[in-house]
């Protein structure tokens, strides 16, 4: 009998100093994000700052990538945990369209949405000033497997003009585009991100530049096909050297994961963004777009349910 009290002793004694061993930062949430000029990799710096101060037990971190599309093979493959993309991705990626034809994602759930993302069609040459004038043109149309390319292609191809024969595609990312630009080694760079990009801002701060409108026909015709289009007006003044309004569509940004994280930790990580508002502000510009009011507003696929739990919780959605 005192063998066994022994041995039981023993069992919970290893049981505490193993658990003790583990504590504080034991479960790590990488988050996927976009390119380091653009919107997503201060966004997704932020999150993991409050995650990390305000979540005991969680190890965050954020990481560059090709943004959207890329962020969705990221999670499928379970190498991230939480990823920002565009809305129009993820309900590709839930049903198997488009790009994802035949790939259906049924794990991908949503967390929350943010805020929108207008498609900016950009140039330092004044004579482009229709999509019809893209043909022929070296054109930066976003890293290979992100949603700037999706999007290029659907205007590109609104517009009657052919991606593979009109256009001179260069897959680059943000930075790199404005690169591009500055350089002359692009004409026009597409990009799908919250206004005012950095990556465009730092074009201007050497160039006057050019926002190439998407005309009322192509919206129409874009919108008539795709329900996560809606018509933007990016104002006069965002960067230097654009004088006047200008027309374009946009998508939402929003954060996504996988249906197999713990309800408990995908609660957590919703709630504790709309409660550090300020630190998602300093992240960037568009960290004023994200309220906990309309963080289900454009949601294209199914909630996770920690999210749903929160969002229950404080009357967002019934």
């Amino acid at each position: 009998m005192k063998m066994k009290k022994g041995l039981i002793l023993t069992v919970v004694l290893l049981m505490i100093v193993t658990f003790a061993g583990c504590g504080g930062k034991d479960v790590f949430v990488n988050i996927g994000t976009g390119g380091t000029a653009g919107t997503y990799f201060p966004l997704g710096g932020a999150f993991a700052d409050i995650w990390n101060n305000n979540i005991e037990g969680i190890n965050a971190t954020a990481q560059s990538t090709g943004a959207s599309v890329a962020n969705i093979n990221l999670l499928k493959d379970g190498k991230v945990e939480v990823v920002i993309v565009q809305n129009d991705i993820a309900w590709y990626s839930k049903n198997g369209k488009v790009m994802f034809e035949g790939q259906k994602f049924d794990d991908i759930r949503g967390m929350a949405t943010m805020y929108n993302e207008p498609l900016q069609i950009v140039t330092t040459d004044p004579d482009i000033k229709t999509i019809a004038d893209l043909k022929g043109k070296s054109i930066a149309v976003g890293a290979i497997g992100s949603g700037v390319e999706a999007n290029a292609r659907q205007i590109i191809k609104a517009a009657g003009l052919d991606f593979e024969k009109d256009i001179n595609a260069k897959f680059l990312s943000f930075s790199e585009a404005s690169a591009g630009l500055k350089d002359n080694q692009v004409d026009v760079a597409f990009l799908t991100a919250g206004i005012p990009t950095a990556a465009i801002q730092d074009l201007a701060t050497q160039h006057d530049v050019h926002v190439v409108p998407v005309d009322t026909e192509i919206s129409d015709a874009l919108m008539a096909k795709y329900d996560f289009f809606t018509k933007f007006t990016i104002p006069a003044g965002t960067y230097k050297g654009q004088t006047e309004d200008v027309q374009t569509l946009t998508v939402k940004a929003m954060l996504a994961v996988s249906n197999k994280l713990d309800e408990n930790v995908v609660y957590n990580l919703t709630k504790t963004i709309y409660e550090n508002p300020e630190r998602v502000k300093a992240a960037h510009n568009v960290g004023k777009y994200i309220t906990k009011e309309t963080a289900a507003e454009g949601m294209s696929i199914d909630l996770h349910p920690g999210a749903e739990k929160y969002f229950k919780e404080i009357g967002v959605i019934k």
